[in-house]
């Protein structure tokens, strides 16, 4: 059964050894684990996988394989899970939501606070309590228009101001192969090089006309070798709404690491706060302080927003207004920071331009960018980096 388990894992792309198969069985054999799907899970990922990189791929691939397998970490819940039994999902004409009226900020915090307190059993289709399938502001599967998620694997309205669960994100994907050169083409307007260092690389016009000045004899003449001066720093919103975009956001992913030298990437979840990190699965424990980067990188180099700046407009515009923790300072401030550190900026987005102007928050982070805002096209690349060169 597992030569073909093997197999999958080499058909994912994942450079696993027929010596790394080996250790595996092995393992098996000594006894190392239990008759579980979950011991084998972390066993088959320890023996094979060397890289934190293909951590995803693997997963991907064990999921295909032994189908069914999604989680493999059982989150602590404080919400019952009873209480949050799908059975219904409520779907709304657009005159339907615009009749619901929305909270405040405070007012929402403080309701779901007595809600706790309120309720005792399951809740279905209402507008007040904890549950699922209705107009409430707090629960699953409903619809309000500002709203605290609690206990749906996905969003649907986009609309959420907090997401109560845990959620795991994945790293964007820096080898995928790109379908087009295209992108990397807009991207090299950007590139600008420079000849640095010692002298290593034959300068033949100088040696030609150096030689035929001196008479026939050879005089060969060298230069520093070129070196693409162009520093990008490259900050990605990832997770939520942003899994719509994983395949284009790869691809500009792997063509910026191909094209620039000098490239630094961080990821953030919908809006800039005070820190950010470079690997989805530590994200809480390997934090980078945003004021840190604001210190560490010079003017000099070009900052790049990749995300689709759709929102609640308190993730933007409110303390503690993250889906995720009481962040001290609104996204705004940060962005402002980031954007005075760094003058040469841009945003690009995914989201089709056509829906831009429907969505609050895409207007907020648009005046926050001077308008600097650009589709994740050609064209919209193009504009881009014209924009960063100058």
């Amino acid at each position: 059964m597992l030569i073909n388990f093997f197999y999958t894992l080499r058909a994912a792309k994942l450079p696993v050894s027929v010596k790394e198969f080996l250790t595996l069985l092995e393992a098996l054999r000594a006894g190392v684990i239990g008759p579980s799907v979950d011991d084998f899970y972390y066993l088959a990922r320890t023996s094979l996988v060397k890289d934190e990189a293909h951590f995803d791929k693997f997963d991907r691939a064990f999921a295909a394989y032994f189908k069914g397998v999604e989680m493999l970490t059982d989150f602590t819940q404080d919400v019952p899970l009873e209480w949050l039994r799908k059975t219904l999902e409520l779907e709304l004409s657009a005159e339907q939501k615009a009749a619901i009226e929305k909270m405040g900020w405070d007012e929402l915090m403080e309701t779901l606070k007595k809600r706790f307190e309120e309720q005792k059993e399951r809740h279905q289709g209402g507008n007040r309590m904890i549950g699922t399938g209705g107009t409430s502001p707090f629960g699953a599967y409903g619809y309000n228009p500002q709203g605290i998620r609690i206990g749906q694997d996905k969003g649907r309205n986009k609309s959420a101001v907090k997401v109560w669960d845990q959620r795991a994100y994945k790293d964007y994907d820096d080898t995928k192969e790109l379908g087009t050169r295209n992108i990397k083409v807009a991207l090299r307007r950007l590139r600008r090089f420079a000849r640095e260092g010692a002298e290593e690389e034959l300068d033949l016009d100088d040696t030609i006309h150096r030689t035929a000045a001196n008479a026939g004899m050879l005089d060969i003449k060298m230069v520093p070798e070129r070196h693409n001066k162009v520093k990008v720093l490259l900050l990605m919103d990832v997770g939520g709404t942003m899994d719509e975009h994983i395949h284009r956001v790869e691809e500009l992913f792997s063509a910026a690491k191909t094209e620039f030298k000098h490239l630094e990437f961080y990821y953030f979840h919908n809006c800039l706060y005070d820190f950010v990190w470079k690997n989805n699965r530590r994200r809480y424990s390997e934090k980078f302080a945003t004021w840190d980067i604001i210190r560490k990188y010079n003017k000099d180099y070009k900052l790049l927003f990749i995300g689709d700046a759709t929102m609640s407009p308190y993730e933007i515009l409110q303390p503690g207004g993250s889906v995720e923790y009481n962040n001290e300072e609104p996204g705004a401030e940060w962005l402002q920071r980031m954007t005075n550190a760094f003058p040469k900026f841009a945003w690009i987005n995914p989201e089709p331009q056509g829906v831009w102007q429907y969505r609050q928050s895409i207007s907020i982070i648009q005046q926050l960018m001077n308008q600097r805002m650009y589709p994740l096209t050609l064209a919209g690349l193009e504009g881009a980096m014209r924009l960063l060169s100058k």
